[in-house]
């Protein structure tokens, strides 16, 4: 997967297979078993091109990490002090990200703005405020799944045993 994210565009198994052999040796039937198996669990979609497949992931890696934390932080029987666990391990660059991220949200859903917050002062009014700009906003990820698979998906680790090629099914 984190080929397929870091690209952000279709690919096949042949260009995954021969990015990952710069690092190490690799059988295509493992990086294609992989990439089958990634599709039978939902991770990437796939369209025949040619005599192979073109794999794209369904979700960002954003989105996946955002329903990562989420399921995390719902399971915790103390959320609040989950949280402050969470923020405290966070470095400055990390809290940095994190209070941008606050700002866009309440950028975009006023609603959640509390009332204390949304006092605007004459010099900082919505017709004074200066408006932020699109290029400078890190993009926030439309869709988040709502279901986590138990492992990360990453990067291929394992030999896998032969199978077809996959025009050939």
């Amino acid at each position: 997967m984190s080929r397929v994210w870091q690209w952000n565009r279709p690919v096949t198994v042949r260009e995954v297979l021969e990015d990952l052999q710069r690092e190490r040796s690799i059988a295509y039937t493992t990086v294609m078993t992989v990439m089958d198996n990634l599709h039978q669990k939902g991770w990437v979609r796939r369209e025949v091109d040619g005599r192979a497949y073109r794999y794209t992931a369904v979700s960002t890696r954003a989105a996946y990490a955002a329903a990562l934390m989420n399921e995390a932080w719902s399971k915790s029987d103390n959320p609040a002090a989950a949280l402050v666990a969470f923020f405290g391990m966070m470095s400055p660059t990390q809290r940095d990200a994190l209070e941008d991220a606050v700002r866009m949200v309440q950028r975009d859903r006023p609603e959640v703005i509390p009332e204390a917050a949304s006092e605007t002062s004459p010099e900082t009014s919505p017709e004074t405020a200066p408006e932020a700009s699109p290029e400078a906003a890190p993009e926030v990820p439309p869709e988040v799944p709502s279901e986590v698979p138990s492992e990360v998906p990453g990067e291929v680790t394992s030999e896998g045993a032969d199978r077809e090629h996959p025009a050939g099914r």
